[in-house]
């Protein structure tokens, strides 16, 4: 699952580790649970503190850091695509935005001068830029809405029973 995610598979499993775990476990249980050295167990914790997935709790009289993952499914949820959109979608802007602007600039435009190459190249990147805006927007909606209103969300969503999936045609290479 933690491909889905954007995290390595040693993350995830530590995630769930601590997800199923009835108590805060220390570096040295993840380590000997999940088989793995002590660099690769305290680099996926700290990555997962940042994260915001896991916190660092103490036990009275143990000087060890212990870690406790949030249980809450929906907050997980929403921690995680906040960060993957601050770390995947959000930089993706910056870009195309900065490609843009070379293909504005004199001579910047792939193919060299042609202004229906330019034209069409800047569609591209608009029809790119309004689907991660749409994206962003739906993203917004059902964080918005919460656990119970997602519910009446999907199912407003969901297509009637014997529909097909609607497919999108898409252009061969080359041709306009």
């Amino acid at each position: 699952m933690g491909g889905y995610w954007g995290i390595s598979r040693t993350m995830a499993e530590i995630h769930a580790l601590l997800f199923v775990s009835a108590r805060p476990l220390c570096t040295d249980d993840v380590m000997d649970q999940l088989k793995i050295s002590r660099g690769n167990a305290s680099m996926n914790l700290r990555a997962l503190v940042d994260w915001g997935l896991i916190d660092r709790v103490h036990q009275l009289g143990d000087r060890k850091e212990y870690f406790r993952a949030d249980t809450d499914v929906w907050h997980m949820f929403e921690t995680i695509m906040r960060q993957r959109r601050r770390r995947e979608v959000e930089p993706v802007f910056a870009t195309l935005e900065r490609c843009c602007e070379m293909v504005r600039a004199p001579q910047g435009a792939p193919g060299g001068d042609d202004p229906h190459e330019a034209a069409e190249f800047l569609q591209r990147l608009d029809d790119l830029r309004r689907f991660l805006t749409s994206m962003g927007r739906l993203f917004e909606l059902v964080l918005l809405v919460g656990p119970k209103g997602v519910e009446g969300l999907a199912a407003a969503m969901t297509p009637p029973p014997g529909t097909r999936p609607r497919r999108t045609r898409t252009r061969a290479a080359g041709r306009p």
